[in-house]
């Protein structure tokens, strides 16, 4: 009778069930950038610099005036005096030297950055959904691991049980307990489990919508693009010189260089040109009076801007050399975080090596021998517990660590600004 339910126990150990349709983690992550709001907005501030570029080029409209000049207060007739007039006149501003242009360049320039922004945060989206979407992974291989194994526990506690039952077997009390206390401790793995999958759907509710995230979730890893970053940091620097963000700095950098061309404009006089018609009646008499013309050009000197415009320059300057500081703390950045990764990729493929060639195998070969000899009389049921116990842990390292090698890796491609999707 023991045997039978031992070999109960081996087909529960190699069932599986596969769901039908699942969430792969491509969908996820095409997803969350096709509804991610942030983009919309970000294309809408683009149309925003554009159409400002196009208002701040746009000269300064014309001024008109009109008025009655050298009226007579005494008898306020308009043909008394010969200085008396109808004047209309008009007067042109234009702006300081190339200002006008210049600060057109600058929005046109801000306006560039907005693509580059939104390349960085499609990247930024791929990185945040897949990390969610392989801790959602592992929690549900680990639950089904865990399941898997439970039906095991009951199998060996109802055999326990009976063993114990008998008085031929030498089945001990502290056997069954123990039986059924790791059965309560499974029970507690999977409450936690349950939890930290709730929680990170959850997040992942703010990027897609509830009735994807009660898809299930395949029950295979996706393939991820293999990345190498044995390169010197003046490679690495390169490489991430083509990043979107990296490109969206360069962009901030030259808009504020423009800057510094529009607060030099500063010390340019700033023109305008004043015109005007004087139209004259004939005097009393009937004598013909001549119409008047004027015009000039006025123009202002900026001797007691100097102090200004000097600081503003001098500030222009130093927000231009910030941001390429920030350019190259950034770049820095970039190749430590890719060392790192790569460094941790290293150690982790050595200890996925390990696993599945050697701890996982042997852990499973313990377990099997265990229940083997204890199916045959001549095993203790303690150690059954301790091997089956062991393999489960040893399992769910390894699915552990495999699923830690997707993180980094998908963390390494978007350094390496690459898509860290699934290609199935």
């Amino acid at each position: 009778m023991k045997k039978l339910t031992i070999f109960y126990i081996f087909f529960l150990l190699s069932s599986n069930t596969f769901a039908e349709q699942s969430l792969s983690l491509k969908q996820a992550t095409n997803t969350a950038m096709a509804d991610d709001p942030w983009l919309v907005g970000n294309r809408q501030t683009q149309q925003a610099l554009l159409a400002q570029s196009v208002a701040a080029a746009t000269s300064f409209d014309p001024m008109i005036s009109i008025g009655l000049v050298n009226m007579p207060l005494d008898s306020f007739a308009f043909n008394q005096e010969g200085m008396t007039q109808f004047k209309v006149g008009v007067k042109q501003k234009f702006g300081r030297g190339d200002s006008l242009l210049l600060v057109q360049q600058q929005l046109v320039e801000r306006s560039e950055q907005q693509p580059l922004l939104r390349l960085n945060r499609q990247a930024q989206v791929k990185v945040n959904i897949s990390e969610l979407w392989l801790r959602v992974y592992l929690a549900d291989r680990t639950i089904a691991l865990i399941k898997q194994d439970r039906q095991l526990f009951e199998q060996l506690v109802d055999v326990a049980e009976s063993s114990y039952a008998s008085t031929i077997a030498k089945t001990r009390q502290q056997d069954v307990i123990r039986a059924q206390l790791e059965l309560i401790r499974l029970d507690d793995r999977l409450v936690q489990l349950t939890q930290q999958r709730n929680n990170t759907l959850q997040l992942m509710n703010q990027w897609l919508p509830e009735h994807l995230l009660m898809l299930p979730w395949p029950q295979h890893l996706p393939t991820l693009p293999t990345f190498v970053a044995e390169f010197t940091p003046l490679a690495l620097a390169q490489i991430f010189s083509r990043h979107p963000n990296v490109l969206a700095m360069e962009k901030n950098i030259s808009a504020v260089a423009t800057g510094i061309a529009i607060s030099k404009q500063g010390y340019k006089p700033q023109w305008a040109v004043n015109a005007s018609y004087g139209y004259r009646a004939d005097s009393p008499i009937n004598q013909n009076r001549a119409d008047l013309f004027s015009v000039a050009v006025t123009f202002d000197l900026p001797l007691h801007m100097a102090a200004k415009q000097d600081n503003q320059v001098k500030a222009a300057i130093a927000n231009t050399e910030a941001i390429k500081t920030q350019k190259l703390l950034l770049l820095k950045q970039m190749i430590a975080q890719a060392k790192a990764l790569n460094s941790q990729l290293i150690q982790l493929e050595k200890r996925h090596q390990l696993y599945t060639r050697q701890l996982m195998p042997q852990t499973h070969q313990q377990a099997q021998a265990a229940l083997n000899a204890y199916a045959n009389d001549s095993g203790d049921f303690s150690e059954v517990m301790r091997a089956r116990i062991s393999e489960l842990n040893t399992t769910i390292a390894g699915l552990k660590i495999a699923v830690e090698q997707q993180v980094l890796t998908s963390r390494l491609a978007y350094l390496f600004n690459q898509v860290a999707g699934d290609k199935s």
